[in-house]
C-alpha cells in the first residue's frame, strides 16, 4: 500500500520545477511518518537537478535537509511518538553490516546497494527511486530518523541536516578546539555554519574570503579574523599557520595557495565539490608534512551529535524562508550565488 501527496519536482535536467504527485510508503514496524515543515535547498540540489554530476535520474523531488512533525510511528518505534519533532538529512537506510556501518560511517556503506539517499538514489523498499523533501510528507526508518531539540529554531535548523554535518565531522575528526587556529575558506552554506560550529569548539577561527564584503561579516558570525584572499599581503601573515583548513569552495580555485598556509602537519579538509579537478604541487604538501584531504557529510550517529552540540551552543543557519511557489527562484538565485546564506521552503505553502 502506498500514500499520494504533493511534492515539487522536475521531470528532466532542463525543466524547471513543478507540483507533482508522487507516492510515500505505508508505514512498517520500523518506520517513522512525518509532516514535512521545513526543507533546506543545498547547492547539491541545484547539481543534481541539471545532472551536473552525470547520475541523475527523473522524475526528481530534491530536498535533504528535512524537518517535520511526527504524525504515526511503525509498532516496533521505541524513540518517537506522534507529535514529536524529527528529521531526516541525507541518508535514509544503508546495507548495516558492512565494517563502514558498523562504525556508525552509513555515509561510506560499503554493501552492495551502498548508501540509500533521502532523494534519487534506489528505493530498497518500493523499488523505483526515493523521493526527497520538496513534499508534504517523509517516512524513513526511525534508525535513520533524527531527534530535533526543541529549542533551535525549527526553519533555520533544517540546514544542519546537510551543511552542518558536513562541516561539523570533519571539524571534529582532525581535532579542532583550544589551542587549534582553524582556518574556512569561502563564507557560503557551509563555511558561515562552519566558523560558528569551530567556534563553539573553542578553535582561534580565521575566514578567507575573495569578497570584501564578507570579511566584516565574518565577525558577525564569529569568527575571529578574516582575510582577503585576494590580498597577498594579508595571506602572507598567516604563512604556516592554520592547524586546520576547511575548503568549502565549490568552484574551480588554486588550492595551493591555501596549502601554503598550513603549519607542520596541518591538513586541508575538502568539503566543497568542484566540477574539475585540482592541481596541486608536491613540494606544497612534501613541506611540513602537509596533508590534503576530503570529508563528506557524517554518519546518523554522528549527525545525531552535531544537532544536539548545536541546540547546546544555539547555531543555526542563517536563511531566506521561501514559499513552495518560489523554488525556482531560488535555485536561479543560489546558481549566482544570491543567498546569505541558505534558502530554506516553508513546506507548509505546498498545501
Amino acid at each position: 500500500m502506498t500514500l499520494a501527496i504533493k511534492a515539487v519536482g522536475t521531470q528532466a535536467s532542463d525543466q524547471q520545477l513543478g507540483v507533482m504527485n508522487i507516492e510515500r510508503r505505508d508505514l512498517r514496524p520500523d518506520d517513522v511518518q512525518f509532516n514535512i515543515l521545513y526543507c533546506g535547498i543545498c547547492h547539491s540540489d541545484l547539481h543534481q537537478v541539471k545532472n551536473d554530476f552525470g547520475a541523475s535520474r527523473y522524475p526528481m523531488v530534491p530536498g535533504h535537509e528535512i524537518v517535520g512533525r511526527v504524525t504515526a510511528v511503525g509498532s516496533a518505534v521505541t524513540s518517537f511518538k506522534v507529535g514529536d519533532l524529527a528529521a531526516v538529512g541525507c541518508i535514509v537506510d544503508s546495507c548495516g553490516t558492512c565494517p563502514a556501518c558498523h562504525r556508525d560511517l552509513e555515509m561510506f556503506c560499503e554493501g552492495v546497494e551502498g548508501t540509500t539517499l533521502s532523494y534519487n538514489s534506489q528505493d530498497r523498499v518500493l523499488g523505483g527511486i526515493t523521493y526527497g523533501g520538496f513534499s508534504q510528507t517523509y517516512v524513513c526508518k526511525e534508525k535513520y530518523t533524527l531527534r530535533v531539540p526543541e529549542n533551535l529554531d525549527l526553519a533555520a535548523a533544517a540546514p544542519l541536516l546537510c551543511a552542518g554535518i558536513t562541516v561539523y565531522s570533519p571539524l571534529k575528526h582532525w581535532g579542532a578546539g583550544a589551542g587549534k587556529v582553524v582556518g574556512i575558506v569561502g563564507i557560503g552554506g557551509l563555511g558561515h555554519v562552519a566558523i560558528r560550529i569551530a567556534k563553539a569548539m573553542g578553535a582561534h577561527v580565521v575566514v578567507f574570503t575573495t569578497s570584501p564584503s564578507k570579511v566584516e561579516d565574518a565577525k558577525r558570525l564569529g569568527a575571529h579574523e578574516a582575510v582577503l584572499s585576494t590580498d597577498p599581503e594579508q595571506m602572507k601573515k598567516f604563512s604556516s599557520k592554520i592547524d586546520i583548513l576547511l575548503d568549502t569552495v565549490s568552484a574551480s580555485h588554486d588550492v595551493n595557495s591555501y596549502l601554503n598556509l598550513l603549519a607542520i602537519d596541518g591538513n586541508l579538509v575538502l568539503v566543497g565539490l568542484p566540477a574539475k579537478p585540482l592541481e596541486i604541487g608536491a613540494f606544497n604538501v612534501v613541506k611540513g608534512r602537509r596533508s590534503f584531504s576530503g570529508s563528506n557529510i557524517g554518519g546518523i550517529a554522528e549527525t545525531q551529535e552535531m544537532l544536539d552540540f548545536c541546540a547546546e551552543h544555539d547555531i543555526v543557519a542563517d536563511i531566506e524562508l521561501i514559499r513552495a511557489d518560489q523554488i525556482n527562484e531560488a535555485f536561479e538565485r543560489l546558481e549566482k550565488n544570491d543567498v546569505r546564506y541558505r534558502f530554506v521552503v516553508d513546506m507548509s505553502t505546498l498545501s
